[in-house]
């Protein structure tokens, strides 16, 4: 939004944004609907005649899938260094079949458990994840963005994002 755009335009791009965003909330199932008010699509319709914040989704959209390529990279070499650890085993008692298959179970019980935990701390790294994209987005004011962990509620911040992503690749009338 610039300084010496005039309220004829702000208003057509406002009706613009509101119109898309009550579209897209008709798409969505019912549980979702009657979470996105009317009084809320007006107020993030408005927030976004400031287009800084299509900029900060879609630095926040780029956060996340390199932090989600980052955590899937560790999950390989984690998978991939259990592997390197079952052929030392088979090789090791390679000449005693009762103590590779005893060795081979023992370690296939732990790897289970820190695969497990190792999944877990993942999971742990991703919800802080969502929970700064909540966090930076009510600092900057986006109506609907709030930090939460219910997961309903979750869902419907995420339909949210999608929205303002699918906006910011709109034409937005001038």
């Amino acid at each position: 939004m610039t300084d010496c755009e005039d309220p004829l335009t702000l208003q057509k791009k406002l009706y613009f944004l509101l119109e898309q965003l009550e579209n897209m909330a008709l798409d969505l199932p019912p549980k979702y609907q009657m979470r996105l008010p009317y009084e809320l699509l007006s107020s993030l319709a408005n927030c976004l005649l400031n287009e800084t914040v299509f900029e900060i989704v879609k630095g926040l959209l780029e956060i996340q899938h390199v932090t989600e390529q980052h955590l899937y990279q560790q999950r390989l070499q984690f998978i991939n260094q259990k592997k390197i650890q079952e052929q030392e085993i088979l090789r090791l008692y390679e000449n005693d079949t009762n103590k590779k298959i005893q060795e081979l179970q023992k370690f296939m019980l732990q790897q289970k458990e820190e695969l497990k935990t190792f999944d877990m701390n993942l999971v742990l790294q991703l919800d802080q994840k969502v929970a700064d994209q909540q966090e930076i987005l009510e600092k900057a004011g986006v109506p609907g963005f709030y930090l939460t962990k219910n997961p309903l509620e979750i869902k419907v911040q995420m339909h949210l994002l999608d929205f303002l992503l699918r906006l910011s690749k709109m034409p937005i009338p001038a």
